[in-house]
């Protein structure tokens, strides 16, 4: 299978992104893979399979490679000649694998549906509920999923924190753990807060459970059936920090399945159904659970999880595959100017 692997990004998670494309590189050796790597300006860069590694990006070495630019369904290289230029278009389907803004906040989604490329990963309103974390608590709300307990803090409308100590603070727009602080009393607030605002203007409190399981749930919906990674108990301290977590974008084998019950299993399920279903079609996904006194809680959705989650999965390369056959096509509605006319030739112009 031909796959076009998208990364990079102008993030605080860029580095994240790179990592996770290398990981991929290995999982899917078995598919015809592209790499196009998006640098902090926002241009595209055709990147060789064998000068994937670290270097190629850290030593600025992928300038030299062939620039892109994008084009109706397809990114495209312009080679030039003494005899003039030949455009070249890479037409595969993309794996978005941006991590954080540009690639989770909509941006990149939003540019591939105008250009109309084929692609896997979160479309523009899938983004909007994942990213913002303020959004992903008012869609649980409205679907019926049940999450942690919080507050909304600005930067510029500070008010008293009523939640009980201990409590997290965290950036609302940014994953991998960044700007994440627990505050164990008052004394340790102001410089947590200053942390967290370092990266956002707006932050969540919440409550730190104690007691609490987390478990990570993947899946995907391919030809209209619902396809569910196993159950992973991640093992930790208090949370996973950056260092942590990026560490853990790089895993590749296979994870240990959880030991639960069948019916917690399910009841994961459902809830993973109720986020995906009507909003996340075209993707894989995510969702980090919390269950605390027997109730289940969606601590997180991750629209674009690190590797994409192929440590979850028995077949990582059958999913992707399945996946690409079965993306949404969003209908463009042709354009035929006929009120226009209809104008016109009622006014005799």
């Amino acid at each position: 299978m031909k796959l076009t692997i998208l990364f990079g990004g102008a993030s605080f998670e860029h580095e994240i992104s790179i990592v996770s494309a290398i990981t991929i590189k290995e999982k899917l050796s078995s598919f015809d893979l592209k790499f196009i790597f998006c640098d902090g300006q926002h241009d595209f860069y055709l990147i060789e399979a064998d000068k994937m590694k670290a270097v190629t990006f850290s030593k600025g070495e992928y300038k030299a490679m062939p620039k892109l630019l994008l084009g109706q369904g397809a990114f495209v290289e312009i080679k030039k000649s003494l005899f003039g230029s030949n455009n070249i278009e890479h037409k595969e389907t993309v794996l978005n694998l941006i991590h954080g803004s540009d690639g989770e906040d909509g941006t990149i989604s939003a540019l591939l549906d105008f250009y109309s490329i084929k692609y896997i990963g979160p479309r523009v309103d899938a983004c909007t509920f994942s990213y913002d974390k303020r959004y992903t608590k008012y869609l649980c709300a409205a679907i019926g999923v049940k999450s942690v307990a919080y507050e909304i803090l600005k930067k510029d409308e500070m008010n008293d924190i009523r939640t009980p100590y201990p409590i997290i603070i965290k950036p609302a727009r940014l994953g991998s753990s960044i700007g994440v602080s627990i505050v164990k009393d008052e004394s340790e607030l102001d410089y947590a807060l200053d942390v967290a605002f370092e990266f956002d203007s707006v932050v969540l409190v919440e409550p730190f459970l104690e007691g609490v399981k987390e478990y990570n749930l993947a899946g995907y919906c391919a030809n209209g059936q619902m396809h569910y990674s196993i159950v992973e108990e991640p093992h930790k301290e208090e949370f996973l920090d950056f260092e942590k977590k990026y560490m853990d974008f790089s895993r590749s084998e296979q994870v240990l399945k959880a030991d639960i019950s069948a019916e917690l299993e399910k009841r994961l399920q459902a809830n993973f159904d109720k986020v995906y279903k009507g909003l996340f079609e075209g993707a894989l996904i995510r969702c980090d659970f919390f269950v605390h006194r027997d109730e289940v809680l969606l601590n997180e959705i991750n629209p674009i999880p690190g590797s994409m989650a192929n440590y979850l999965f028995e077949d990582f390369p059958k999913a992707i595959e399945s996946l690409a056959n079965s993306l949404p096509h969003a209908k463009r509605p042709k354009v035929t100017y006929e009120y226009i006319h209809s104008i016109s030739q009622a006014k005799g112009k």
